[in-house]
């Protein structure tokens, strides 16, 4: 029950979020549905794991597409609510570290926004090359727990699909940046993301901002020494790029090479190989540091950071975290159900298989307000599932051996030392629910909220407590 009364007083920090209380209720109870029902089948599952009336159905539906949940509002107030509860963030150089990457979701509704034909650059076998759905990008704070480390979801938004504006030239990289000015963290910190975002755009947004970027180099990237002169000074704007550098030529380069145990992530009694090279890369209009390193199992990689200062060793140790978000993604998908939503747009015509963008500068003013209403829905949605996620995260952080005591089940694997997964929190938040309940509906808000509105005729486990 303890568990609940922890959960309850971080998630009433958003409070000041939504317009009105009775909206704010209505998410909670929105994101409690999501962290304990044992089915991923929308906001159907949410009124099954709930014990809810049937009535009840059309107020979850209201609450997503409610105007009362300010969604950029909410998302840098979750921000800061996650760096005031997390105790363990990784922290560099006085910098807290956030991870980017995107992630495509499948729908196959004819009559949702947004939806469009998307290819997936994945190298697994298990994921088909097209795929008709929505495009994600989202940003998560890394943080440790004893041994473990989270990747803490902070903020998720549709960037593909829907062209409000023929004259809207952005790119994702453009609109990465963008999630990044929205979530306003006002700590400096490095931003870790894969060889996509390695980029002009990225760079040139976070530096103008004090912040640095770690990431992979791409397979054909070239950079340059910087040019010495030599004589007289001639005539004209002095030369600033020298001999001009194939980055994957590096490898052939026998001079400079160290060895150190590797830093990555779970590895040990492994040893390495790695050179620095501080070059001047154009896209970056400055020097940038490039790690060449060489993993006796991983095999050959090329890294770069824009702070010249960090060591080698933790360049490679900050991006070998960076999976911690596609692990994330998983949790996301399998325990929260994080994108399991089924929103329909009655009045939108019907998609087309391997249909792309969807362009809106020609429809009309009330149909553009369908699309924006369905897409702030779906985006209400998914940050539920992020606060869910991010709530289960900071238990098995901050309470773990509460956890232990009220998972109340059997688990093969129970490692000193490793935090509880979300799917263990889960599972004894769902096994202190009825008591939570019981023992609070008269005291606490929440437990007053959802037992009003419970139909106990279908619930055999509460009729036989009372």
């Amino acid at each position: 029950m303890q568990l609940w009364i922890y959960w309850w007083n971080a998630i009433r920090l958003l409070r000041p979020a939504c317009s009105r209380a009775r909206t704010f209720m209505w998410f909670v109870v929105c994101v409690a549905g999501l962290t304990v029902r044992t089915e991923l089948m929308g906001v159907t599952s949410v009124i099954r794991a709930l014990g809810l009336h049937q009535r009840f159905y059309d107020n979850l539906l209201d609450c997503f597409h409610s105007p009362g949940i300010k969604l950029d509002g909410m998302s840098v107030l979750w921000a800061k609510i996650v760096l005031r509860l997390f105790p363990g963030i990784v922290r560099v150089n006085d910098r807290i570290v956030l991870v980017g990457d995107g992630i495509k979701v499948a729908k196959q509704g004819k009559k949702m926004p947004a939806v469009k034909l998307l290819h997936q650059e994945s190298e697994s076998n298990s994921k088909a090359e097209y795929i008709m759905g929505h495009s994600y990008q989202a940003v998560s704070l890394l943080t440790q727990a004893g041994g473990s480390v989270f990747a803490v979801p902070l903020v998720m938004r549709i960037h593909e699909g829907i062209v409000q504006s023929n004259r809207d030239k952005r790119t994702l990289l453009d609109k990465m940046i963008a999630l990044l000015v929205i979530l306003n963290v006002t700590q400096q910190f490095y931003f870790v993301a894969d060889a996509y975002y390695a980029s002009g755009k990225i760079v040139r947004g976070l530096l103008g901002q004090g912040n640095h970027l770690i990431t992979r180099a791409k397979s054909n990237a070239v950079a340059y020494e910087a040019c010495t002169r030599k004589g007289k000074k001639s005539r004209g704007r002095p030369r600033v790029y020298g001999n001009k550098v194939t980055l994957k030529s590096l490898f052939n380069d026998p001079r400079g090479w160290e060895q150190a145990p590797s830093p990555v992530y779970g590895e040990k009694e492994v040893t390495i190989a790695y050179k620095i090279c501080d070059l001047l890369w154009r896209p970056a209009g400055g020097i940038v540091r490039f790690i060449v390193v060489s993993h006796p199992t991983r095999g050959r990689c090329l890294l770069m950071s824009t702070d010249t200062t960090l060591s080698a060793i933790e360049i490679i140790r900050l991006y070998g975290l960076r999976f911690k978000i596609e692990h994330a993604f998983k949790q996301a998908i399998h325990i929260i159900g994080t994108f399991s939503y089924h929103f329909w747009m009655r009045e939108m015509k019907p998609l087309q298989r391997r249909n792309g963008n969807q362009y809106l500068h020609k429809a009309s003013q009330t149909y553009r307000d369908g699309v924006k209403r369905k897409i702030h829905a779906y985006h209400v949605f998914v940050l539920a599932g992020i606060v869910s996620q991010g709530l289960l995260q900071y238990l098995a952080a901050c309470h773990t051996e509460l956890v232990w005591k009220s998972f109340g089940s059997w688990l093969r694997t129970i490692r000193p030392g490793v935090a509880p997964s979300e799917l263990v929190v889960a599972t004894a938040l769902r096994h202190c629910l009825p008591e939570f309940l019981l023992a609070n509906s008269k005291s606490n808000n929440l437990a007053k909220f959802i037992t009003e509105r419970q139909d106990l005729d279908r619930m055999v486990l509460f009729r036989l407590v009372s």
